[in-house]
């Protein structure tokens, strides 16, 4: 029954993005809610609109600390587009983006002395565990249909729990009062590129990761079975291509991805895995691949609109008289208006065909 559903969502979303203009409809959407917030919460809201609006490219450091948090997005956004691609869901990019972060930076302290070959190991290992945390709920789908939906939201929810312990307990920095990992060697840390912001050169790693992904997708044989596999298994096993196999290699790369971003965002901007501070990150990438129709040329600019909103936020509250939460309001209206309006158009056929 999950399968079936979670087939026919699918489909409904892609159908509902393409007919509603997809990236045009959603800034419209967003910023009708930026407007209509700032009316009724602040007493000033000409001027909360021009911060929202405008604040992030006031300057080199908002500007660049707002490309600086889209980084991640792009990888969990490109994470969960490889696996709608393919037919599958993977709901467990929080999890697998906290753990792949959590073990590049252990991994990082351990291989300090072989300096940037260790530096790309520990990155690498990061990547795998998140991949093979995701591939688990691959194989448990093609062993024994289990849902991955299920799988891959209860494996995160149990990562996130498990790395937390290990954080605040055999691997706590003594020496800080946070509850934190001790801090990657300086050797291993990306080189800013938009200084004083937090931009660093993992941007171009993120632009490197969607060009490879399209690749991947659109331009080799591996990836155009992914696909059709993803639009029609029995088709494409009909033409001879190991679906199980697709599923197993989708959803371990999309947990690959996650885990990468993990990575990066502790090379590039965070220095040490502190408890939880990827919370939403996961998600977030859930709904940049969801504006971006799971696309990877489209990602980067979703995953900015998605940054700019929440960098936004930020700077308004500091210069106006709105919290920063009004962000996460806007955000969850944009999920409730894309997953209300599928839903509810599965729901009107499904009781026209009964």
């Amino acid at each position: 029954m999950y399968r079936e559903l979670s087939k026919k969502i699918w489909s409904k979303i892609k159908n509902y993005l393409a007919a509603s203009g997809g990236m045009a409809l959603i800034l419209v959407i967003s910023f009708g809610v930026l407007i209509v917030l700032a009316l009724f919460l602040s007493k000033t809201p000409g001027q909360t609109l021009g911060w929202f609006f405008f604040g992030p490219v006031q300057n080199l450091y908002y500007f660049g600390n707002m490309l600086n948090s889209a980084v991640p997005l792009i990888f969990g956004g490109l994470g969960f587009s490889i696996a709608m691609q393919t037919g599958c869901f993977n709901l467990g990019g929080e999890g697998q983006l906290y753990v792949g972060a959590f073990i590049t930076t252990i991994t990082a302290l351990a291989l300090a002395p072989l300096g940037i070959l260790g530096a790309v190991a520990a990155l690498a290992a990061g990547a795998a565990v998140s991949g093979v945390t995701a591939g688990i709920s691959g194989f448990l789908k093609i062993r024994w249909n289990t849902s991955e939906l299920i799988t891959t939201f209860l494996l995160s929810n149990a990562l996130v729990l498990i790395t937390n312990y290990f954080i605040t307990g055999p691997f706590l920095d003594p020496s800080t009062n946070l509850q934190s990992t001790r801090r990657i060697p300086e050797s291993f840390r990306l080189p800013l590129i938009l200084p004083p912001s937090n931009l660093s050169a993992a941007l171009f790693l993120a632009a490197a990761a969607v060009i490879l992904v399209h690749l991947f997708l659109y331009r080799s044989r591996k990836g155009y079975e992914l696909r059709m596999g993803g639009l029609n298994q029995v088709f494409a096993r009909y033409g001879g291509i190991n679906t199980s196999g697709g599923v197993l290699l989708a959803m371990f790369l999309s947990g690959l991805l996650y885990g990468l971003g993990g990575g990066i965002a502790i090379y590039g901007t965070y220095y040490s895995t502190m408890k939880e501070f990827s919370a939403g990150m996961g998600w977030n990438g859930l709904a940049v691949a969801l504006i971006a129709q799971s696309k990877p040329r489209a990602v980067i600019p979703a995953a900015v609109f998605f940054a700019w909103i929440g960098s936004g936020a930020r700077i308004a509250m500091q210069f106006s008289d709105v919290t920063v939460e009004i962000a996460s309001i806007v955000q969850s209206v944009i999920f409730f208006l894309i997953t209300s309006m599928v839903l509810l158009d599965l729901f009107k056929k499904r009781g026209a065909s009964t």
